[in-house]
């Protein structure tokens, strides 16, 4: 079958036809992807931000149709239409019981999984997933059951980005009707992040990116201002006299925006980290300013969610048209054009590009 395969860090996808699969073990589930979204995240690997060596098939927001089920499979049936979840939600271990399933203990061992062969050898897929291969297995605890007259396009933002940003400000940060929100980074995640706090009710939400044409359409998903970092002093003056947001997220990773998302919350206010950033980048606070600013500072994993109940209220939202996901897919692509969305995803040029297989 036909992948994408990451072999080199900072060069082009190399694309194969000649993949396979391994067998599929008694709580495995086979799935055909239908749809993949393109994430930062992908890119992260590629640039070495996050730490998964070559080779590996990327890709990790998706959705598809099970093909095949193992013996002791339970919740999903040949046929069902499935989002793949890159964080498992096993329901057993400790994180799972305490209805924290962004940080199940499968996450590593699924991760860790080899369940590609090229020439014959193992080869894993991202977070144990690998979404940018026409096929792909995983264990149960890493697929979500959604109703089968949800596009599998659609369904597959739900996979990462959208889980990711809305989970933010809805389950995170927890914003609040009324408040006052800024989001830096306008990305796939960031939109979100945006419609997450007009979801939530926020009555200001300013939208901070360094490229015009991501603020443009920060309007359109619910942001009140948008500004680029040089106008953000003005625009915190004007939105709050001064004081600072109510809720700050950062939707970057890198430290220089984290430490301005701690500095752009009010005292006693509320920053959440939601970008990934490299182990080695540190970001500094002073013991003082820590107890006495009094501010909440978090960080966001999966946006907090619970996949196997927030999904589905994701796609509630989508279905009744309080989350617009239609309009963050700028560029529909084959396979082969993977390493193009990358290079638009860099340009500032789209918000999601979704390969459909």
């Amino acid at each position: 079958m036909k992948a994408a395969l990451f072999l080199e860090r900072d060069a082009d996808l190399v694309i194969r036809d000649d993949i396979t699969l391994g067998d599929v073990g008694p709580k495995d589930v086979r799935v055909k992807i239908g749809s993949s979204g393109v994430c930062h995240s992908d890119l992260s690997v590629m640039n070495g931000t996050i730490p998964q060596p070559p080779p590996t098939i990327l890709g990790h927001e998706g959705a598809g149709v099970v093909e095949e089920i193992g013996e002791a499979v339970t919740g999903v049936t040949v046929g069902d239409h499935v989002i793949l979840s890159f964080t498992p939600a096993c329901s057993v271990c400790n994180p799972c019981l305490r209805q924290q399933s962004f940080l199940c203990k499968q996450t590593g061992p699924q991760a860790m999984s080899t369940n590609f062969r090229m020439d014959g050898n193992p080869v894993p897929g991202m977070t144990g997933l690998g979404t940018f291969a026409e096929e792909l297995i995983v264990g149960e605890a890493g697929v979500v059951k959604i109703p089968k007259d949800v596009p599998l396009d659609i369904a597959s933002l739900i996979g990462c980005g959208v889980t990711t940003g809305v989970g933010a400000s809805i389950n995170t940060a927890a914003i609040t009707p009324g408040s006052s929100v800024v989001v830096f980074g306008c990305g796939g995640v960031g939109i979100s992040a945006i419609q997450g706090a007009r979801i939530a009710g926020a009555s200001e939400i300013l939208a901070v990116d360094m490229v015009e044409g991501k603020l443009e359409q920060a309007k359109h998903f619910g942001a009140t201002s948008v500004c680029t970092p040089d106008g953000f002093d003005d625009a915190r003056m004007k939105i709050t006299g001064g004081e600072g947001f109510d809720f700050a997220l950062e939707c970057i990773g890198h430290s220089k925006t984290i430490r301005a998302t701690y500095d752009a919350a009010r005292t006693g206010g509320t920053a959440v980290i939601v970008g990934v950033g490299r182990m080695e980048d540190m970001v500094q606070f002073s013991a003082f300013e820590l107890f006495f600013a009094n501010k909440t500072l978090k960080g966001s994993m999966y946006g907090s969610a619970n996949v196997r109940t927030f999904m589905p209220e994701l796609l509630s939202l989508w279905k009744t048209g309080k989350l617009d996901l239609e309009s963050m897919i700028s560029r529909r692509i084959k396979l082969e054009e993977v390493n193009d969305a990358f290079r638009a995803m860099q340009a500032g040029e789209v918000i999601r590009s979704v390969i459909d297989f």
